[in-house]
């Protein structure tokens, strides 16, 4: 255990409880509002991503990663991560 700038024990465990929301950007795509009204269901979106180029991988909104698109047993999509990316927070210390 590490201690703080008061002395307190810090349980390098409390850590492990806290959340985080993963994204992954497949691709993106500049539409106007009256397109977007238009859509319905089974509307394909083009995006700008071509399908071998990596996807990005965010947690809580900052690029740690870069990966490739899987398709996993029982048809759900992963991600295989190809690419860690240093963090903004590294790079300031």
């Amino acid at each position: 255990m590490a201690d703080d700038q008061d002395g307190k024990r810090i349980s390098k465990q409390a850590v492990y409880t806290v959340p985080v929301e993963i994204s992954v950007v497949l691709g993106k795509a500049v539409l106007r509002v009256n397109q977007l009204l238009k859509l319905g269901r089974g509307a394909v979106v083009e995006l700008e991503q071509k399908i071998s180029e990596p996807v990005e991988i965010y947690a809580n909104d900052i690029l740690i990663a870069r990966g490739e698109v899987i398709i996993t047993d029982g048809d759900k999509i992963g991600v295989t991560l190809t690419e860690l990316v240093r963090s903004v927070a590294a790079q300031t210390d």
